[in-house]
Order: structure tokens, then sequence, then C-alpha cells
């Protein structure tokens, strides 16, 4: 298990030295040129590997292609074979170096590579974000990191707080862009390829974007052949991410988009599919009913796991830090319970229904839908401020919970909703609805749903895999009318009907409800004591970013709504121990 570190300038000789001991290491492979340097980071939990030398050229990666097969013959027909038993990541450097963005498109996978080309270094990220790389410029040097960590102990980065961070956090309970938590840090986007060079400068390549490609009108195929094609590719989908020759886990909640999974799972892996669901506590409203009928359905070795509060209590602060990013989701350590079941079992890959929501149309469109029938401002941004209270999280307590000093220090700093306008105007997509997608997919889905499981699952030495994130699965989302995601009142109705056959309708036809946490009881319990030491003690006040005022209110349950006060306290209690894990 490592993660992996990268660096390129005129003065990345002093770089080299600085990362190589912060990584406790010493350099893979040959001693590399003055210029270059690549390096392995052990015990952070990861898939590293490398380095890989090609044309004068050094890279390092987390590398984990899906469809070798159809690569290796994409280069054979560029007449630039790869040799037999090539590892993933060389075989991603082989196709950017002889087929530039077009080979890169053309991979499927959860991948990040770094490149040292010269002087300059390139990073390349996969399609929809599943694994993440950061950056950062000190000395006349570029580094990068799959850790976030390894760059806040270079020396030379002398970094501290991004305080438009804290708020943007606050905002969305993940970091929706290129922000990070510390200044001068930044997160490549997905589907892009960065090239950093020795000037300063960064030059951006977009080598894929999701776009609305609707038929013309009097082409539209029925209803029925968008589900069928939907089917094949999520078959496709499914099939690739199928581990050959061992057992595979599915995560099953018993909502829809998991269940699919777990049919398709089934029906099409040669060896036995086990399936983990989560309870907390038989007191508690659950869907655990639903998940067993759906592993009694499909054959499964099923196992539920029952998290108490008083463990998510012990283990918050050590799920917290293994994040590159906090992510104010109170299922992280559940999620990371499950991981440690599945590694436990001797599972190395599971399967999980994540992306069913912003690709196909959950639930969560609905407030923004609603608000656009009875908008009276025309103006851009008002789409863009309706998206960031919809999220219903810190975004309207910000006058009353950042502290007078913060306050004022934002004041030039440019607002949260830069991040979520581009995606609310006519460009690639012209209808809501996939506006409203396509800006869930590239801020939360890779921002938080997919980086919360790939660093979960990765701590465990497991590999989690989303099906329903797959990039032809989304291209063909978006070439899908939106009245036949959103058809009616049914949500997600072409994703159900491509499935219908492969479950009861029970499970297929019922509204979704989501996972109920127990945050409230959580906070007034096991958590309550550790909430009240950590937000209101002596660091907190110092670092002066909230007002211990609005805390306690909160802790006492008074003022705003009463069912979100839960959530965010969360939210700030997950700052707080993320910032403490940072030593920020």
């Amino acid at each position: 298990m490592a993660r992996c570190c990268a660096c390129a300038g005129p003065d990345a000789d002093r770089a080299r030295a600085q990362l190589a001991a912060l990584a406790g290491t010493a350099l893979a492979g040959a001693a590399p040129d003055p210029s270059a340097l690549t390096a392995l980071i052990p015990g952070e939990p990861g898939f590293a590997t490398g380095p890989f030398t090609l044309d004068g050229v050094t890279a390092v990666g987390e590398v984990t292609l899906h469809n070798r097969t159809g690569l290796l013959t994409a280069l054979a027909d560029a007449g630039a074979p790869a040799p037999d038993g090539c590892p993933d990541g060389e075989l991603l450097l082989r196709l950017w170096r002889r087929l530039g963005a077009d080979g890169v498109r053309q991979a499927d996978g959860l991948f990040v590579l770094a490149v040292v080309d010269g002087a300059d270094l390139v990073l390349i990220r996969d399609h929809v974000g599943a694994r993440t790389v950061f950056y950062a410029r000190a000395d006349g040097c570029w580094a990068a990191s799959t850790s976030l960590r390894s760059l806040r102990h270079w020396p030379a980065l002398g970094t501290g707080v991004n305080l438009a961070a804290v708020r943007s956090f606050l905002t969305f309970a993940y970091l929706p862009g290129e922000e990070t938590l510390l200044r001068g840090v930044h997160e490549a986007l997905p589907g892009r390829i960065l090239r950093l060079t020795a000037d300063g400068s960064v030059h951006q390549e977009q080598y894929w974007e999701p776009a609305e490609l609707l038929p013309a009108p009097g082409d539209t195929p029925p209803p029925a052949e968008f589900a069928r094609q939907l089917r094949l590719l999520l078959e496709q989908a499914t099939a690739r991410r199928l581990p050959g020759g061992e057992d595979v886990a599915v995560l099953l909640s018993g909502g829809v988009d998991s269940s699919l999974v777990t049919a398709l799972a089934a029906r099409l892996h040669s060896h036995p599919v086990r399936t983990y669901s989560i309870s907390f506590g038989d007191e508690l409203p659950d869907e655990l009913g639903y998940s067993g009928l759906v592993a009694r359905h499909c054959g499964t070795d099923h196992r539920v796991l029952t998290v108490s509060g008083a463990e998510v209590a012990a283990r918050l602060a050590d799920t917290v830090a293994l994040l590159d990013s906090p992510v104010g989701d109170p299922l992280t350590v559940p999620n990371l319970m499950l991981a440690e079941a599945v590694a436990g079992d001797g599972i190395r890959v599971s399967l999980n229904g994540e992306g069913g929501d912003p690709v196909f149309g959950g639930p969560k469109n609905l407030p923004m839908l609603v608000h656009e029938m009875h908008r009276d401002d025309p103006a851009p941004e008002a789409r863009a401020e309706a998206y960031l209270r919809s999220y219903r999280k810190c975004y309207e307590d910000l006058p009353r919970l950042l502290t007078p000093a913060a306050l004022r220090a934002l004041e030039a700093e440019p607002a949260p909703r830069r991040f979520v306008a581009p995606y609310l105007t006519p460009g690639p997509m012209h209808a809501l609805l996939n506006q409203l997608l396509h800006c869930n997919l590239r801020t939360k889905g890779a921002h938080h749903i997919l980086t919360k499981v790939e660093r979960l699952t990765a701590s465990q030495g497991v590999q989690g895999r989303s099906p329903l994130f797959d990039r032809q699965v989304i291209d063909h989302a978006f070439a899908t009318p939106p009245t036949l995601k959103l058809h009616g009142t049914v949500e997600k109705w072409v994703l159900k009907e491509a499935v219908r056959d492969l479950l009861p309708d029970t499970v297929t036809d019922r509204p979704k409800s989501g996972m109920r946490v127990p945050v409230q009881q959580w906070l007034r319990g096991p958590l309550r004591d550790l909430s009240g030491e950590l937000l209101l003690g002596r660091q907190a006040r110092e670092r002066g970013l909230v007002r211990p005022d609005t805390v306690r209110t909160w802790m006492r349950r008074e003022g705003t709504l009463l069912p979100r006060q839960g959530g965010k306290l969360w939210l700030v209690l997950t700052l707080e121990l993320w910032l403490r894990s940072y030593d920020l």
C-alpha cells in the first residue's frame, strides 16, 4: 500500500531530498535527473506503482484500468505495441505518449498519473475523479502527490489554512473544485491533463466532459430503446469491474442503485458475490428488509454489520484523518467499517451503487426544480444562489457561525457560487435537469462520493469500483431525454426500466428514502462530550474560525431548524477533527 509523489522544475533536486525524507523511503528505481523526481510513499492508503520510464520521461501513479485488452489493441493498431505484462501505469503512459489526449480518453478505470517531462510536470486524472492528485509550487519547483499530507509537510511550501476553502466546506459539506484546505495547494480536476511548466504557468487540456447529445426532434427512439441500450452498457460496465477468478463484494443498501449492481454482479460473475449492509440498531428505521430481499433474490452471501454510536465516537478522528479533504458525511465511519469487513473476508474488490443520483436524477434535484417554477429573478447568479441554499448545510448560517475576523478576511474572496454557476447556464447542457446533473457529477460526484469511497476502501487494501459512474453510462445518460430520467414523478425512470427484470418490483418501484443515520442521537449521546471538548476548547478558540456561542446554541438544540442542527454540527466537528489531524 502506497501513494505517490512527483516533482519537476529547475530546483527539483532540493525538493527531491525534502520529499524523499518525509516519505521515509529511498526513491524507487535509479537515481533520477536533478530536474525530475518520482517517489512512492509507504503506509498511505493507495495503489501507487512505478516509476515507469519511456521516451525520456518518467511517471509514477495510482492506475487501475478496466479495459486493458482494448487499450493494448489501440496501441498495436497505432504501431506502438506494449510489451506483454505491461503494468497499468506504464500502459497509460504509453497511451498518452503515443495517442495523446485521445489515448487517455479511451482508458476506462481509476487513475492518476504524474509524468516528469523535462522540467515540466504533467498530471493526468481519470474521467470522473475516482482518484485524486494535488499539486503546489515552491522554490521554483512543482510538486504533486496523491497524498495531501505529504505536501502539507513539504518544508519549502510553508502552507496554512485556506480560509476560502473553510467557507466552501461549510457550504457544501465537501470541497467542490480545485480548492484544498491548504493554502497554495490545488486539486487537479477530473477529465483533465495538466502541464505544470518550469516558468510556473499551468496549461490545462480537457480530454473528456459530459455533453448533452440529445436526438433531433422527430428522430427520438422509443423509450424502451433507451432502456435497452442502457442495460447493455450497465452489463458491460459491471463486467469490466469484476475481478477475475475471485469473489467480489457489493455494498448493498437496499436502494435501487446498489440492488441493480448486486443483481448484475450475481448474473455476470463466475465466482461468489458477497453483499454487505449496515444497521444502526433494531430501534431505528432501516432498509434491511429491502437489502435482505435483494440478497435472497440474487443468491448472495449476505452480511449485516451493526454500527453503534460508541464505535463512531471512538473511530471518528482516525477516519477523518484518512481523507485528503474533509467530507461532512456521517457515513464515513460506517463506510470504513464496511471496508474492514470486506478486507477481513479476504476480498480485494467491492462494487457499489454510487452514481445513480448524480447521473440519472435522484430526489436532491427536486428543490431546484420547484424553485425554477417560481423564480422571479432572471439573473444567472440567482439560480446558483438557490442551488447553494438547497444543500441546507451551513451556507445561510455563515454570518453567525464564522467569527467577525474570519468574515472580514473572506470579503475579498470570490463567493462559493463560482463552483456551480458555470454548470447552471446553457452550455454543454441546455435542459435544466441535465445542468443540475452535470453540476452534481462534477462537484459532489468527484469531490465527495468518489473520493470518500476510494480513500476509505483503499485504507484496507480494497478497491471500490462504481459501475454507475462508468464514462459510457454517463454519456448515454446525457444522450437520454430528461423526461425519461424524471418521468412525471418517477425519478431515474430509464435506469429502473433497464433493470426491471432483474429485481422485485417492491425494490424497483419503492421511493428513495436513503440511509437513516442517527446523527442527532450520536451528538446527544456518545459524541456529546467529544464535541464540546473539541469545538469549545482552547485550540478551536485560538484558531478563531467559528463562534463558540453559535456552537453552544446548536449543541443545546436551539435556534435554527432542529432537524438540520445535527448535520450542521457534524460539519463543524468534522472540520475541526480534520484540521487537527493536519496540525493546522
